[in-house]
């Protein structure tokens, strides 16, 4: 289950595509019983190698500067004809024409729901709008409740302990009195 940043990160990462000129761009949402690796493969295609890494760079940059966020492994940069920037919840591949046609991700992966950018726009405006929903009616109630009077709890009466003496001068007390009664029997 992608959360609401996850499909965040993804739309940037697709927004970045689009910025550096990338070629049919897809996104495929992965079916999880196929695939433990990973929720979304992000597949474009530049025109050339150079074209390839700038779009590589874009993503990257656009990840840590909004999203404080790094690749956890970067593959095929030297040769760049199929780079693959893995993110963990997503792997973007860029691809030249010719790796794409050959390698062809999207035959491989036949049981994914190919998903457009407004789809997760969208996705992202409906969880963002549930959640100030859902932060508004917690708000609501805690007025609610600030409002209603408070009720008083009774305190159970408090039982007052007997003060006992302490046993030294009940102790002295009895000693003098068996003194006073010794004297008088003599």
């Amino acid at each position: 289950m992608a959360t609401n940043e996850t499909n965040r990160m993804l739309a940037a990462a697709a927004t970045a595509c689009e910025d550096k000129k990338a070629e049919d761009i897809r996104i495929l949402a992965l079916d999880p019983a196929e695939s433990g690796l990973t929720d979304y493969f992000l597949l474009c295609t530049g025109t050339n190698e150079r074209q390839n890494l700038a779009i590589a760079d874009e993503i990257e940059l656009r990840m840590k500067r909004d999203f404080n966020s790094l690749p956890n492994s970067v593959e095929g940069r030297r040769q760049a004809d199929w780079i693959l920037l893995d993110y963990v919840d997503f792997i973007v591949h860029i691809f030249s024409p010719e790796k794409r046609a050959f390698y062809g991700l999207e035959r491989l992966r036949k049981s994914a729901t190919s998903l457009s950018v407004e789809d997760l726009n969208a996705d992202i405006k409906q969880h963002i709008a549930s959640a100030r929903q859902k932060k508004s009616s917690a708000a609501a109630k805690k007025t609610a409740a600030k409002k209603a009077p408070a009720r008083k709890a009774i305190a159970p009466a408090k039982k007052v302990a007997a003060r006992k003496a302490p046993a030294k001068k009940t102790v002295a007390k009895k000693a003098a009195k068996k003194k006073s009664a010794a004297k008088r029997s003599r």
